[in-house]
Order: structure tokens, then C-alpha cells, then sequence
């Protein structure tokens, strides 16, 4: 939100404008994610939460089959294509217009979603590394594509995450991705710079203190902070109770260029939205 840039989202032909910023609501389909009220296994919970997602402002819903919580249990291929192949089939007859993204690291899943079930983005925490397949079947499926920076697997990324730059690596790890991903044809590109995954507490709170500078991709960025461990892990508290250092984190996100959020309590985040662009309105201009 600090710069003004043109940036438009293609949805399956429907463009959505990220000038102003967007939530993108979590629907966790999982036994084992790391916030307990945002795991929907029976169907209705799961039409439940998407009507609360919609409801409430959310532009997007995210769906995620398979848990990347740190030590998350690994599944197999075809575990996590059931729970989707599910889950989409009861969203798509209940919401047909719903903007869906698939959160997984797998080319086979994504050309699935997308070619079966209409799914329009595809979220990948590995940003291709955990499937050498995924930047071609993207560049096929013509889809935009969120890709996160992760230092490791989600089984092993907080053992030791340790960086001699953490800017600089982190930079150069998106730059090498977004011109591989240009090469192959792939334009709706959006970044996550991966907070809490392969990161400790103070490297989170470095790279927010630096956020601002992946505008230099003049590409959309995604943050996903909501109720993690930088926040609860501060204060000795629990996913539960950290509603509030989620909002705030928020606030610096939208200050510093985040155009999504990506989030479990989307009242909120809308809220939190709405409040930074009433501030930024009413700035005087120079």
C-alpha cells in the first residue's frame, strides 16, 4: 500500500483489483493444523466455514489438505487429492462463484484442482523446490501462483533456521525463482515471504522490519502471520489467545505494501483494512 502500483489478479478471466488490499481466508481441511478451530473435517463445517469466509469479506479461500505446521506428519499424494477431491466437490455445488486456492507443494495436486475443480490459484509453500514439476504445470494451467520462501521442509524447519543475511537471501532466493517462472510464461506471480517457516522469532521480526523492500518486484505480496508462533511464542501464550498480536502485525503488513492477507479471523482482518486505507486517505498530500 506504499506505492502505487498497478496491480490486477486474474481469477479465471475475473479481475481483481489489489490496490486495495485483499483477505483471503483459511480453510484447513486437516486433522493436525496448528490453530485446533480452524481444522474442518465434516462436510457441513466445511460449508459452515466457507459461508463465514465469504460472509465476513474474505475475497479468496484457501483450502489446505495437508498440514504445514512445523514436524507436520507428512501424507501421501493421493491422501491429500481425497481430502480435496472432497472438500472442492461440496464447495463448488454450495458456492459456485467462490474465488478457491489450493495450498500444496504438489504439480500432480494443482493440475488437478485446477483442471477438475475450477480452483483458481495455487498456493505453494516450496516455491517449486519439493516438486520439480510445479513451475511448468503452473506455466501450463496459465493460473496465478503464490510462492513462499521456506528455508527447509515443514518437518524440519525450525530444527536450526539460520541465515548469514537473511535479506539478502531471501531476496536472491525470489529474484532466481521470479525469472525462472517469467522464462516459462507464468505473469500473475504473487510472493510470500514465508513468515514462520524456516525462520526463528527475531528473523520474523527482522523481515517485517524490512518488508517494504519486495515492492522492488512490483509484484503482489501475500503475509500470513495470522495466530503464529512470533506472535504467541512472545508473549508464553497459544494460537488461541493471539488474535490481538495478529491485528497488529496486520496493521504493519498493510503499511509496509501487503496487498493479501492471508488469515483465519477474516472480520477482523477486513476490519484492519479498512481502517489503514481510511488513515492513508486522510494523509496530506505532499
Amino acid at each position: 500500500m506504499l506505492a502505487d502500483r498497478p496491480l490486477l489478479l486474474n481469477l479465471q478471466g475475473d479481475l481483481i483489483d489489489l490496490k486495495i488490499p485483499r483477505v483471503m481466508g483459511i480453510l484447513n481441511i486437516t486433522p493436525d493444523s496448528f490453530y485446533e478451530q480452524s481444522r474442518k473435517q465434516a462436510d457441513q463445517d466445511i460449508l459452515n466455514r466457507c459461508d463465514e469466509i465469504l460472509t465476513q469479506g474474505g475475497s479468496i479461500i484457501d483450502i489446505g489438505a495437508y498440514s504445514s505446521r512445523p514436524g507436520a506428519k507428512h501424507i501421501t499424494q493421493e491422501e491429500e487429492m481425497a481430502r480435496l477431491c472432497h472438500a472442492l466437490l461440496l464447495i463448488n455445488k454450495e458456492y459456485p462463484q467462490a474465488n478457491l486456492s489450493v495450498d500444496t507443494f504438489r504439480a500432480d495436486v494443482a493440475r488437478m484442482c485446477v483442471e477438475e475443480y475450477g480452483v483458481a490459484i495455487i498456493n505453494d509453500i516450496a516455491a517449486g523446490s519439493m516438486d520439480d514439476h510445479m513451475f511448468q504445470t503452473v506455466a501450463d494451467l496459465q493460473v496465478p501462483y503464490i510462492m513462499m520462501h521456506m528455508q527447509g521442509t515443514p518437518q524440519d524447519m525450525q530444527v536450526h533456521p539460520h541465515y548469514d543475511h537473511l535479506e539478502q537471501e531471501v531476496m536472491k532466493y525470489f529474484s532466481q525463482k521470479v525469472n525462472e517462472l517469467y522464462a516459462l510464461g507464468v505473469n500473475d506471480i504473487i510472493l510470500d515471504p514465508g513468515f514462520g517457516f524456516g525462520k526463528s522469532i527475531d528473523h520474523n521480526y527482522e523481515m517485517l522490519s524490512w518488508m517494504e523492500d519486495f515492492q522492488t518486484f512490483e509484484l503482489p505480496i501475500l503475509v500470513g502471520v495470522s495466530r503464529k508462533s512470533m506472535i504467541y511464542k512472545l508473549f508464553d501464550s497459544t494460537p488461541q489467545e493471539a488474535l490481538n498480536g495478529t491485528t497488529v502485525l496486520h496493521t504493519i503488513a498493510l503499511q509496509k505494501g501487503a496487498n493479501i492477507l492471508r488469515v483465519h479471523d477474516v472480520k477482523e482482518a477486513v476490519e484492519t483494512i479498512r481502517i489503514v486505507e481510511k488513515m492513508q486517505s486522510c494523509e496530506p498530500k505532499n
